[in-house]
């Protein structure tokens, strides 16, 4: 897709050069300032009761006269918050997508000065309205004919509108390509298929990706991983891929993705129903990844690197059972007392890992427990550290890339639930608490890093008609990662 500003002219919106044009129409009285053909067409619309000035609604005409853009399309965003200009836009993108509309010009009329974060917003909506999955779906729709969008701005406001629209278009990268490994079916998207994307990805950017795999991680003594991989016949790839964008002696940021190819929950068995889901259970692997790809793209200063652990969880012969105990990278052992508590179980030898790099920060992202579905939801991932400052600059991330997040507590007394009388600690507590008991396993093999574990069991997919992957928490990490840019 090709991102561009516009400036509007002297002849206004309605002399634009563009296949389609779509008009956000902000606040609830009509517009000033739009050109006659457009502002007629807006007045009528309501007088006539065609068109509300409430947020969601929408009007669409063909060949207007006055209008060069054969194409037109009206949504009243409400407010105007970046949040509802961009909702507007995917409603807006999904009357035209589909048409022979190939250039689309976007205005917001009504609403304040604009910015990077419209700019940004706009390349978002185009990557979420545009996207379509199929890889494994010969009889999906063919592609949106669009392939070129610009954000009509002032002169005043291009430099900040073109730099939203680069970070956005990147951002919007590296989530299709987190949806896109996330959507693929568990025979499709293996851990050695995430290696292979890994190195793709590196090959791509130029960064080095080293992919260990059983042999070295036994040298390694990571044994808690590994019992999770032991009842697959798929073998396990612990992928680590290094983004130098700053210089040798810059601490990195490192972020570590659950990259469970499918979850059926080991011998602990899920129930039938709903477990094709669980093939999104790699989704902080998949975010991992395309965290990676929006920041080389956009060449930051700054050293990253991306950790994942990958295997499948599966009921085999030689699967790990309840009561089993194991040791981990770290040296503690743990006594397994559910193995669908398994999400733990390969991030607490990645964390130690991570130790290595001496890195500034270290988050996890993990599609770790439903118990923080049952707390959240799936509008906000949820959020843990106890790095007071590390958490106000991962909510502030997903404030600013509309991909919120939203802290909960590690205070200590839940520490209690985790004690077991054969093992240093148990993978699992009582039911209650249980995102907050999943974050406390992990932090005991945190150490002295400054470490915080996003929850995004919520946020990483949708169920129901609208079944698939979001690419979240890309856009949370990508800006997060860009803080700490030089």
């Amino acid at each position: 897709m090709d991102f561009k500003t516009q400036l509007a002219g002297a002849g206004g919106l309605a002399a634009l050069a563009a296949d389609a044009l779509l008009v956000l129409v902000v606040g609830d009285t009509l517009p000033g300032g739009l050109d006659q053909p457009l502002a007629e067409l807006l007045a009528a619309a309501v007088k006539d009761g065609d068109f509300e000035l409430k947020s969601g609604k929408t009007l669409y005409a063909h060949r207007v006269a006055g209008v060069k853009a054969p194409r037109v399309a009206f949504v009243a965003t409400g407010d105007g918050a970046v949040k509802s200009v961009r909702k507007a836009m995917v409603t807006g993108l999904g009357l035209l997508k589909g048409g022979g509309g190939k250039q689309l010009a976007v205005a917001v009329a009504g609403g304040g000065e604009l910015g990077a974060a419209h700019g940004e917003a706009l390349a978002g909506a185009v990557g979420e309205a545009l996207y379509l999955y199929r890889e494994t779906k010969p009889s999906a729709p063919p592609a949106s004919k669009l392939h070129a969008v610009s954000l009509v701005c002032a002169k005043t406001e291009v430099a900040a509108v073109a730099a939203g629209l680069k970070r956005g278009e990147a951002i919007a990268a590296g989530a299709t390509l987190a949806r896109e490994c996330a959507n693929r079916p568990g025979n499709h998207c293996t851990p050695t298929y995430l290696a292979a994307q890994a190195k793709k990805l590196g090959k791509e950017y130029g960064f080095k990706v080293e992919v260990l795999d059983r042999k070295d991680c036994e040298k390694l003594g990571m044994g808690s991983f590994l019992s999770v991989a032991q009842g697959s016949d798929e073998p396990p790839r612990f992928i680590v891929a290094r983004w130098q964008g700053a210089g040798k002696a810059d601490a990195p940021v490192v972020l570590v993705g659950k990259g469970i190819t499918f979850d059926t929950g080991g011998i602990s068995i899920k129930p039938a129903a709903g477990m094709d889901e669980m093939k999104f259970d790699m989704g902080g692997a998949a975010s991992v990844l395309g965290t990676l790809r929006a920041v080389a793209q956009l060449g930051a200063k700054v050293n990253l690197i991306g950790i994942i652990p990958t295997c499948e969880n599966m009921p085999g012969g030689r699967a790990i059972k309840p009561g089993d105990v194991v040791t981990s990278m770290s040296g503690q052992t743990i006594e397994i007392l559910n193995t669908d508590a398994e999400g733990r179980l390969i991030l607490c030898d990645a964390l130690t890992y991570a130790e290595r790099f001496k890195p500034a920060v270290v988050v996890d992202i993990a599609t770790l427990t439903g118990a923080c579905v049952v707390a959240l939801g799936h509008h906000r991932s949820g959020l843990f550290s106890a790095d007071d400052a590390l958490a106000a600059e991962l909510l502030s991330a997903g404030e600013q890339a509309l991909d919120p997040a939203w802290r909960l507590p590690l205070d200590e007394e839940y520490d209690e639930e985790l004690k077991s009388n054969f093992a240093d600690v148990a993978n699992v507590g009582s039911r209650d608490g249980g995102a907050i008991l999943a974050a406390m396993f992990l932090k005991r093999f945190t150490g002295k890093l400054r470490w915080a574990h996003l929850d995004i069991a919520g946020s990483a997919w949708n169920s129901g008609k609208a079944k698939g992957a979001t690419g979240r928490p890309v856009p949370l990490l990508t800006h997060f990662v860009l803080s700490r840019a030089q």
